[in-house]
This record gives structure tokens, C-alpha cells and sequence, in this order.
């Protein structure tokens, strides 16, 4: 067999990884709104990060390759477009929507066990707060009004709600629809959802794969068919 080792020398190597970075050109997903979503499909996703020198460092990522990029960007490709989305890659990040699918086992199997923090709710409650958002619309933590407790661990909240509200974000029934300062403002996908969470909810409906969730596929899971607001949540 011949030999088919490539030898690259560390100049080669350096425009590579610059290249599939995209940033080695100027403005190489174009500029304005569509840009935005359009960075994140190709880079996979991009981490949202609390590290804030200059600005956040998912705006960091996005101006470094969008010169005219602009925060209300994001707010639009999330919010209005709802062509990205917030869940769990190895941290909290922004993927894109068309990527949906790829992560409808994960929400699936999820289970508290791994979180100490949130253990101590039930299916119930979790349902519940599914259920209040989906039929009064948006809300945040501060719209919960709750007699506070004291933390259990340093992740927590004072307000039992925030462990409900995390649990259902993780399992893929709620998720993040708008972020306004420090506050996680919930909505949902437009009625029919975009083509890519239909798809993921058939393609998951159908899937065979063991789930170890409470929460089974159903012929009518509720964040996924036309209809049925995809809500979100405060974490």
C-alpha cells in the first residue's frame, strides 16, 4: 500500500485551521441580519459565555467574523427568524435550528440524577410549568411569584420554580426564546414550526432508539407539532 501520510508544515497547518474558522477573509458570511445565522451553521455552534471584558464572548465570535455584526443580530436570528436556538453542546451555546434534530435524543434521555441541584421535582410539576406557558405565553423567573427558599447548592435559586423551569429546558420541553439584560425571556416557535423542528419531531416519533426519560415520544410531544407553541424559560 502506498504511503498516504500528508506532511503539513506548521505555516499549512495555521491557514487551515484559519480557513475553517473563517477568518481568513473579509466578512465571509456577508453582512447584516442573515449573517449571523449563517456563522453559527457553519461554525456548529457558538458558546454563550458569561466572560465580559470588551463584550460577551458570543459577540466576540460573531463580530470577529461579521464586521458589521450588531447584537440586535442575534436577538433577530433568535427571536423573530428563530433560526437559532439555545441548548447544551459541551456549555450552554447557540445552534442553529436546521441542526434541531441532533439533539432531540439528548433532550429525550435527559434525566436530573446527574444535577444534584435539581433533584426534589417532580414529573408533575414539570408538566405543569410546561403547561402554564404554553397557554399564558412568555415569561421569566421574576414573573413567578413564590415564597423563597434558602439554596441547596451554589447553582441554585431561591425560587423552587427555577429548578422546574430548568428541568423542562433540558428535556427539550421549554427553551430560551429571548434574552433581555440578565433576564431569560421565554416565547415560542410560530404556528407551523420551522420545517427542521417538524422534521425532528417526526424523525424522533419514529426513532426506536431505548429512552430512558418519563417523558416518551408521544404522537403530540409539546414542543414539536404545528400548532403547539415551542415555550421557553428562565434558567
Amino acid at each position: 500500500m502506498a504511503n498516504s501520510t500528508i506532511t503539513l508544515s506548521r505555516a499549512q497547518v495555521r491557514r487551515v485551521w484559519l480557513r475553517a474558522q473563517k477568518l481568513d477573509s473579509h466578512a465571509p458570511f456577508g453582512n447584516g441580519p442573515q449573517a449571523t445565522p449563517a456563522a453559527v451553521q457553519h461554525l456548529g455552534y457558538v458558546q454563550i459565555d458569561t466572560i465580559n471584558v470588551i463584550e460577551r464572548c458570543h459577540h466576540h465570535i460573531l463580530y470577529t467574523r461579521i464586521p458589521e455584526y450588531q447584537r440586535e443580530h442575534l436577538r433577530q436570528a433568535q427571536t423573530i427568524d428563530k433560526a437559532v436556538f439555545e441548548y447544551w453542546g459541551h456549555a450552554l451555546a447557540y445552534f442553529a435550528t436546521a441542526d434541531f434534530r441532533f439533539h432531540v435524543r439528548d433532550m429525550r434521555s435527559y434525566t436530573p440524577r446527574a444535577h444534584p441541584w435539581l433533584k426534589g421535582t417532580s414529573d408533575q410539576e414539570v408538566r405543569a410549568m410546561a403547561a402554564r406557558i404554553r397557554r399564558n405565553g412568555a415569561l421569566t423567573i421574576r414573573d413567578i411569584e413564590e415564597e423563597v427558599v434558602e439554596k441547596t447548592h451554589a447553582w441554585a435559586s431561591r425560587k423552587p420554580s427555577k429548578r422546574v423551569l430548568q428541568i423542562a429546558f433540558n428535556k427539550g420541553l421549554l427553551t430560551i426564546s429571548e434574552r433581555a439584560g440578565s433576564a431569560l425571556i421565554s416565547g415560542g416557535w410560530p404556528s407551523p414550526p420551522p420545517a427542521s423542528v417538524a422534521a425532528a419531531y417526526s424523525w424522533a416519533t419514529a426513532s426506536t432508539v431505548s429512552i430512558t426519560s418519563k417523558y416518551r415520544p408521544s404522537p403530540k410531544p409539546s414542543f414539536a407539532p404545528a400548532g403547539v407553541d415551542w415555550a421557553s424559560s428562565s434558567r
